[in-house]
């Protein structure tokens, strides 16, 4: 049982939250890696350049990893990493989005390459 879910396309922002915007982008990522920084700024209600900052700064601490995907960035969450919090007991990245959102990503299909065709002849006179 998820004690709590996130919907990153439901669109709904509350007036405050329990996480910072930080933690619910990567909460966003990890409920669908591949997903595209406009997505996580409309969702958040944040602009876009805010999602690119928030997301370059989790990557630049460690805990996401950016991979090119065709035209594409998917994200790889680095779960064994610490929280930056003080705790009682240290917590890992991975322990809290498995809280928050389950253990599997959701996956995006890859997308379906298209054929290149050659330009098609036509009979106009010139």
């Amino acid at each position: 049982m998820q004690l709590l879910e996130i919907n990153c396309y439901d669109g709904l922002v509350a007036e405050w939250s329990f996480l910072t915007t930080h933690g619910r982008v990567l909460l966003c990522v990890a409920h669908d890696p591949g997903v595209r920084l406009r997505d996580i700024a409309t969702t958040l209600g944040i602009t876009e350049r805010s999602a690119y900052a928030i997301v370059g700064k989790l990557a630049d601490a460690g805990y996401v990893v950016k991979e090119r995907d065709g035209r594409r960035n998917r994200y790889i969450v680095q779960h064994d990493l610490p929280i930056p919090e003080t705790t009682i007991r240290e917590r890992t990245i991975g322990e809290v989005l498995e809280l928050l959102v389950g253990k599997q990503p959701r996956r995006r299909a890859k997308p379906v390459q298209k054929i290149a065709h050659p330009p098609r002849r036509t009979n106009k006179r010139r």
